[in-house]
């Protein structure tokens, strides 16, 4: 029976060891800003608005209302490109995790895919930072689909560009993964926040 094992990306796959302020202030202080708790708010908020309606370059919105709240003489794409280099250096694999995927990698009966809540491109690179890409057959991001988890659409989407018998879902958010996943059909298993050692990821092992 081949099975479909979609993956959760940042929390699940991709960490996050330190708050992610530290992304936001070196980013703001490359570009001549400094940084305060008030700015980070204006960006965060600027940033979750436009990803909860689906608005074309959330990451842009939010440098941009940053650089306006700040009266700051920066440019907001050169602001983008300096947040993805930090993000993306800021993250980290376990390597329990890397091991247990390319592991499932290499079954025959299984395929792996990525199911994520986030911009394509944003998301990909984060997998080809850390060298990931190639052990999965897909990765659906919400924006791509045209709504986010726990939405059904992902989730269809995975069915439609990775057939399988049976899919299982591994994320940390339950409403998102958990929730969302049982309502599409999907096995859920429930990531807990710090489980990323080995013995999770032997557990994931085991049970599939």
């Amino acid at each position: 029976m081949t099975t479909a094992l979609c993956f959760d990306l940042d929390g699940t796959i991709v960490h996050y060891p330190e708050p992610y302020e530290a992304v936001v202030r070196e980013t703001l202080e490359a570009h001549g800003i400094a940084f305060t708790s008030d700015l980070e708010s204006v960006g965060e908020d600027a940033f979750r608005a436009a990803f909860n309606a689906l608005e074309p370059d959330p990451y842009r919105q939010s440098m941009a209302a940053v650089v306006e709240a700040a009266d700051a003489d920066a440019d907001p794409d050169a602001m983008v490109e300096t947040l993805r280099r930090n993000e993306y250096a800021a993250t980290t694999v376990p390597e329990a995790a890397r091991l247990s995927l390319s592991g499932l990698a290499d079954d025959a009966d299984d395929r792996l895919a990525v199911v994520t809540n986030g911009v394509r491109d944003w998301q990909v690179g984060k997998l080809d930072h850390h060298g990931l890409t190639d052990l999965f057959d897909a990765v659906v991001a919400s924006y791509e689909v045209g709504a986010h988890k726990p939405d059904s659409a992902p989730f269809d989407a995975v069915r439609e560009r990775v057939p399988a018998d049976e899919y299982v879902m591994v994320g940390d958010e339950y409403e998102a993964d958990v929730e969302g996943a049982r309502a599409a059909g999907f096995v859920p298993i429930h990531f807990e926040d710090g489980d990323d050692g080995p013995d999770l990821w032997a557990t994931i092992d085991a049970l599939l």
